[in-house]
């Protein structure tokens, strides 16, 4: 019997949802339905989109599948004390008898003598969600996790153990992306390879940058006399100190742009600061009467409009 991949037929992922499995079954039906698309094949793929439907949006028959593929129906009605029923006085009546042991057999059961022993499989996938700084996600390089797994123990798993793991995150990485650890994942009870470690990565909040896409946002404060006088100064960068040109009569709420000084990856993002002018307090004698003098001194009304 030839492996037929569900995921591959329906094209999702194997993490995919019952929601995105449902879409794309839907979009393929139409496309392959006898009544719409009259080529040959047509008909052929149609039951196959079907077939991968029929499994993978129950539950537990995508349960069986994953972990028995296309011998997933033994695996997932399999009764030690009479196989289901499936033999009925020493004889099979459930289909065809060498069709039951060809099934059995490609899906990784092999005959010693009697009775049958199944190959091993592999361990479960595990999937986990990584909180990372966004220095570290622009810089990238090793870090050191720890998460629980169960350890194999003969043909059962322990409790889980606190484990370490070092990692290298990529440079540029960006909340949402996942990364793949091969064999990093669930033990297999069997003898079988362990799954993989899939880490999705988050970026936490900063406390002066904004990540937007692949650009960073800094609000850089900065003095009335600052803003009116012009000046130079020291602003942060994910990439370390640069000198920042303030030109006279700078506004609140404008932009200047750092080009390249963003997150790296095959499109480099930018920098941008924006202006925010801060205002001293009159909170005593002296500092009001300076804004009174202020006043009269300036005939000045930012309210054109």
């Amino acid at each position: 019997m030839k492996y037929q991949d569900y995921y591959q037929i329906l094209g999702v992922a194997r993490d995919a949802s019952q929601a995105d499995i449902k879409k794309s079954y839907r979009k393929l039906a139409r496309r392959y339905h006898p009544d719409v698309n009259k080529d040959d094949a047509a008909e052929e793929k149609f039951k196959e989109v079907k077939e991968a439907y029929e499994v993978l949006k129950d539950a537990e028959k995508r349960k069986a599948y994953d972990r028995f593929g296309n011998d997933w129906k033994h695996g997932h009605e399999f009764n030690p004390s009479g196989f289901g029923g499936g033999f009925s006085g020493g004889g099979y009546s459930g289909g065809d008898f060498s069709d039951f042991f060809e099934s059995i057999l490609a899906s990784g059961f092999q005959q010693q003598g009697s009775p049958f022993r199944q190959a091993p499989q592999k361990g479960e996938d595990r999937h986990l969600k990584l909180d990372i700084s966004l220095e570290e996600a622009f810089r990238g390089g090793p870090k050191t996790i720890q998460f629980g797994l169960q350890q194999a123990v003969g043909h059962k798993l322990s409790s889980p153990e606190l484990k370490k793991l070092r990692i290298n995150i990529p440079k540029g990485v960006t909340t949402g992306q996942k990364i793949r650890l091969s064999k990093q994942g669930h033990p297999a009870p069997n003898g079988g390879d362990a799954g993989d470690l899939y880490l999705e990565m988050s970026i936490l909040p900063h406390r002066y940058f904004k990540l937007e896409d692949r650009d960073v946002v800094l609000r850089l404060p900065i003095t009335p006399w600052e803003a009116a006088q012009g000046t130079k100064l020291k602003v942060p960068t994910l990439d370390g100190q640069v000198e920042l040109t303030i030109k006279p009569g700078t506004q609140s709420g404008q932009k200047m742009r750092l080009k390249g000084k963003g997150m790296p990856g095959r499109e480099v993002g930018d920098q941008f600061v924006e202006i925010m002018i801060q205002t001293p307090p009159a909170d005593n004698k002296t500092a009001r009467e300076f804004y009174r003098d202020m006043e009269k001194r300036f005939d000045f009304n930012p309210r054109s409009f």
